[in-house]
């Protein structure tokens, strides 16, 4: 029986990194009955609104969606289709693993870090107010002076509840995955009460999985030097939003950028796949950028539907294609401008050639 999936195009180069991951997952041999649904900034015309409301009635009836990268408006306008996805059907727990492959060029070897971000609290829920507005002044006043009466006024709100879910989310993920360690990470020598109850909560939940799973505590700025320095010593690092945003797009770093950084956003019953970058709208329809992150995306996806062995064939031969570093786009170069550098479709279709022709002993 075939998987019923959301299929999110996006804009910018969205549309054609995507149409090359449908492809490659069509590849696998695996059924899906792929349900097609707009969002994003092309549509705004078209239905008023970068989301429109089939999108999300897509994804509560077929519980599994996989979305190409959206623009995000910087400043003013609609907040973020991204983040509203995720309200929207409280899609709480973050994932993006970080991995080493061979052929992807990074100063750093051997990382196979798991960041498990929450996602629907902390800065990122938007409670926030302009200079001069009645619940800033309000806020202003209450603070006693410690804030400029000029200020524009943002919220962070932490939660017990969750707080529990995502660290329970984390230590889960590591015992069902075999790994050894979550570490979780915050502010909380500073922000006493927000972050101080985010370990306070972790530090909990972490008893229940004594002795299986190891727990420590960092502070994030000093974790940040930790990971640079010393990233073989973690494992699944557990965090808030915006320290998981940050820290994330840092170990996609240490693996060679954001165009190999998978993620996957899951509610107690939804689960949206997507890759960490953005849109790259001026080179929308070269053909020219990296689909990796996004073809690694839906291995994760995979992965979540059950169809392990056509997840494991879909990343051996990605990793074929990196280590032979011929069917590769610019990006995965190491002269920018090598004139062997190949599009978006044909690193797709030699993805694909390359899963056709994969001794079941490498898959």
């Amino acid at each position: 029986m075939a998987h019923k999936v959301t299929f999110i195009p996006g804009d910018g180069t969205g549309p054609e990194i995507m149409d090359t991951v449908k492809r490659v997952v069509n590849a696998t041999g695996v059924e899906i009955d792929w349900e097609t649904v707009e969002a994003g900034i092309d549509v705004m015309n078209k239905y008023g609104t970068p989301l429109p409301a089939n999108v999300l009635e897509s994804i509560r009836k077929n519980k599994v969606a996989i979305k190409g990268p959206i623009t995000t408006p910087i400043g003013t306008g609609f907040r973020s289709v991204n983040v509203a996805i995720r309200k929207e059907l409280d899609l709480y727990a973050c994932l993006r693993p970080c991995k080493s492959y061979p052929g992807v060029r990074s100063k750093y070897e051997n990382i196979d870090l798991v960041i498990v971000r929450e996602n629907t609290e902390d800065l990122y829920a938007g409670v926030e107010w302009p200079m001069g507005a009645f619940e800033s002044k309000e806020i202003i006043k209450l603070s006693k002076n410690r804030i400029r009466e000029d200020s524009a006024i943002s919220i962070k709100p932490i939660s017990r509840t969750g707080s529990e879910r995502i660290v329970r989310f984390a230590f889960e993920y590591a015992v069902e995955h075999n790994r050894k360690k979550v570490t979780a990470v915050t502010k909380a020598n500073i922000m006493k009460f927000s972050d101080g109850l985010f370990f306070e909560v972790a530090r909990e939940v972490a008893k229940e999985y004594e002795p299986r799973v190891e727990y420590e505590e960092r502070l994030i700025d000093n974790m940040c030097m930790q990971l640079v320095q010393k990233p073989e010593l973690y494992d699944v690092i557990v965090l808030p939003n915006l320290y998981g945003d940050i820290l994330s797009d840092l170990c996609a770093g240490l693996v060679g950028g954001l165009g190999v950084a998978p993620g996957a956003n899951f509610g107690e019953d939804i689960a949206v796949f997507e890759a960490i970058h953005g849109s790259a709208p001026k080179y929308t329809g070269q053909n020219k950028v990296n689909p990796s992150a996004c073809i690694l995306s839906a291995k994760l996806m995979l992965d979540h539907l059950g169809e392990i062995e056509a997840a494991q064939k879909m990343e051996r031969a990605m990793i074929e294609i990196f280590s032979a570093g011929q069917n590769v786009t610019y990006d995965m170069k190491a002269d920018r401008d090598d004139p062997t550098a190949v599009g978006t479709k044909e690193m797709g279709t030699a993805i694909i050639a390359k899963m056709n022709s994969l001794e079941p002993s490498k898959i």
